[in-house]
């Protein structure tokens, strides 16, 4: 199942294109299969639950009023604070957009931050996992 919309792209003009308030538009998400610079292979994660991490995105545009980013440089999104992406058609070809929650914005690069080497280090949740004196577990 993949989370992009839109059989056939939109064709827009990427001068014409404006994002509105602070919004901030990304493309190049990566979710298909990665390889580790270790060798192992990480198995395509869109729309897994196991593959909760945050994701790198290259701006796209941004709205008037965002003054944390500018087009062309890249942010690392908490995980799930995007939409679906939508492809469009543009002067440079065809790409995925996506608009992501300016306030889930977790770090920002001029550079291509190059192979995403992040993982999760979700915690499972269990009867052994937390302390007894955990007020969370006690239920207080």
């Amino acid at each position: 199942m993949s989370n992009t919309q839109n059989i056939n792209a939109i064709k827009i003009s990427r001068n014409g294109f404006k994002a509105l308030h602070n919004d901030v538009i990304v493309e190049d998400m990566v979710f298909g299969e990665r390889s580790l610079q270790s060798g192992i292979i990480l198995l395509n994660d869109d729309g897994q639950g196991h593959g909760i991490r945050p994701r790198w995105g290259k701006v796209y545009a941004v709205g008037p009023e965002q003054k944390d980013v500018v087009p062309g440089q890249y942010i690392m999104v908490a995980h799930g604070r995007w939409s679906r992406g939508y492809k469009i058609q543009d002067d440079d070809g065809e790409t995925v957009i996506r608009k992501v929650d300016p306030k889930d914005m977790l770090l920002i690069s001029d550079e291509d931050p190059g192979n995403d080497d992040t993982m999760s280090d979700a915690v499972s949740i269990g009867s052994n996992s937390m302390p007894a004196s955990s007020k969370f577990y006690k239920g207080e």
